[in-house]
């Protein structure tokens, strides 16, 4: 058995509703492209409930996609795209989907605590989320938003890419 092999990478269910708390915090947003439907509060001014990736987005997109290993690619390129909005996803550093936050986000929160998602009736699930989350910006303003939104969590702002994602001599030796 490995770590992390009791979690799935594909759930049994795809509806699961950014907890208040966590809009509340960053909000306000013109467009939820993921929108589930019935849902317990609306995350954006707009809300598309029939696969978000076939429409136009505009102005600052709240996205939480379905958290589905093939879906989540699409939705992150998406917005790295769109380049104004904050996502919400699994801290899946090790994916080839995660490639895209760490080529094109500007900050990302590493959340401090697992998410409980809730129900359509506005209701915490009783588990967690099963993996840590993060939150994802793509623009300087959302940015900002992230450092002074109040979440508990460590941001990161300054990252750059090291060939092949070797650690250099420095950071060898700072272990």
């Amino acid at each position: 058995m490995t770590l992390g092999s009791h979690q799935r990478t594909i759930g049994k269910s795809q509806s699961h509703f950014t907890p208040r708390h966590i809009i509340d915090a960053l909000g306000p947003f013109d467009l939820d492209p993921c929108a589930g439907h019935p849902r317990p509060w609306d995350c954006a001014r707009t809300s598309y409930s029939v696969n978000g990736l076939d429409y136009i987005w505009r102005g600052r997109v709240w996205l939480n996609p379905p958290f589905h290993r093939y879906e989540v690619p699409l939705w992150i390129s998406k917005l790295s795209i769109h380049r104004n909005g904050i996502a919400l996803v699994h801290a899946r550093t090790e994916t080839l989907w995660f490639e895209y936050i760490w080529r094109r986000a500007t900050s990302i929160l590493f959340l401090a605590d697992r998410l409980c998602f809730c129900d359509s009736a506005g209701i915490p699930q009783p588990h967690n989320s099963g993996a840590p989350a993060v939150l994802a910006s793509f623009d300087e303003p959302n940015a900002h938003c992230l450092a002074t939104c109040k979440l508990d969590g460590f941001l990161v702002t300054n990252w750059r890419e090291k060939g092949s994602w070797e650690l250099g001599a420095s950071a060898v030796q700072a272990l």
